[in-house]
């Protein structure tokens, strides 16, 4: 009997690297990504159904009110969000699905998906974490102070994920990702036996 896939969520402070880690991760044909939905505007050279899926706020209202999301949630004045049909899916496929949410949306995930497994990309320190955002050169000054308040609150949470990884070296970084994984797949709880 073949295995459901397993639902990863990756969460962590923006400018943390978790977009770097899981686009390293993505490379292995069985891991999917899920493709958040969002209110925002499009950033830099960000396109529609690639990074994100751009929606109105009246069309993202419309799809929570269908139940079309395995979780949502409002992010500096933002909804973000994902959408359920396509992670279902995958996972029946066997496929290893990621989310890449906020913390809000990882507890959200977890009260409605149990078995998920979570997992905290946490920075090196507050300082690196300021250096890479401002490193971006895609935020004005207030959404860096706003960014640093939220990265505090976020790192407080990290204590409610089943695994923490620091991204310090990259590299590490999604080794140790991929080993999480690896264990995972091989938890008793996980496997079916058929002897």
């Amino acid at each position: 009997m073949k295995n459901s896939g397993l639902l990863l969520v990756i969460s962590g402070p923006a400018g943390a690297g978790k977009g770097t880690v899981v686009s390293k991760l993505v490379k292995d044909e069985n891991i999917r990504l899920s493709i958040s939905a969002t209110t925002r505007a499009p950033r830099g050279k960000e396109e529609n159904g690639r990074e994100y899926y751009f929606y109105g706020r009246e069309q993202f209202e419309k799809m929570i009110s269908e139940n079309g999301f395995i979780e949502y949630a409002q992010y500096l004045e933002n909804y973000y969000g994902t959408p359920k049909r396509p992670v279902e899916e995958w996972r029946k496929e066997g496929k290893d699905v990621i989310l890449e949410i906020e913390v809000q949306g990882c507890e959200k995930v977890k009260n409605s998906v149990p078995d998920c497994i979570s997992i905290f990309i946490m920075p090196p320190s507050m300082e690196i974490l300021e250096k890479r955002l401002r490193g971006r050169g895609t935020e004005t000054e207030e959404n860096i102070q706003k960014r640093m308040k939220r990265a505090k609150e976020e790192l407080a949470l990290a204590k409610n994920y089943d695994y923490v990884v620091v991204n310090d070296t990259l590299e590490d970084c999604v080794e140790n990702v991929k080993a999480i994984i690896t264990a995972e797949k091989l938890s008793s709880q996980r496997l079916s036996f058929d002897i």
